[in-house]
């Protein structure tokens, strides 16, 4: 639902075109939010907060790759793939979560990409994340 709690799991459906099955926003240019773990925490320590990365109300929390200009690559997520559109700016949600946070999250990248799924699949907690050479 909208603005409602977000739901951590350890598995997820992607379906080409739309998103993640059973996520409030679907379709569009905006199907999948990523965030990076290292940036959050980064962003936690810059802030002196305490918030879950759930709070960034991302789809999905990535770690050990950078999402820092990263328009027009494909990421690789299992066997799934997300063309990445663009930067997730963080909106008024991140002040109302904790003083500060939008501020920080507003450097570049710092708020995350959006993305358009290329393929249907399961993803799971643990998938090797990368990026996907085009030829």
């Amino acid at each position: 639902m909208k603005r409602g709690s977000m739901d951590c799991v350890d598995q997820a459906t992607l379906q080409s075109g739309e998103g993640l099955i059973g996520n409030a926003n679907q379709g569009g240019r905006r199907q999948v939010t990523i965030l990076e773990r290292e940036i959050w925490e980064e962003l936690m320590t810059e802030v002196s907060g305490t918030l879950p990365p759930s709070a960034r109300r991302a789809n999905l929390l990535v770690r050990g790759l950078s999402l820092s200009r990263s328009r027009k690559r494909v990421l690789g997520i299992g066997s799934c793939r997300i063309r990445i559109l663009g930067e997730t700016k963080p909106c008024e949600r991140m002040e109302e979560a904790w003083p500060g946070l939008q501020a920080a999250m507003s450097r570049s990248w710092a708020g995350g990409a959006f993305g358009e799924v290329l393929d249907d699949g399961e993803i799971v907690v643990g998938d090797p994340v990368f990026w996907v050479e085009e030829s």
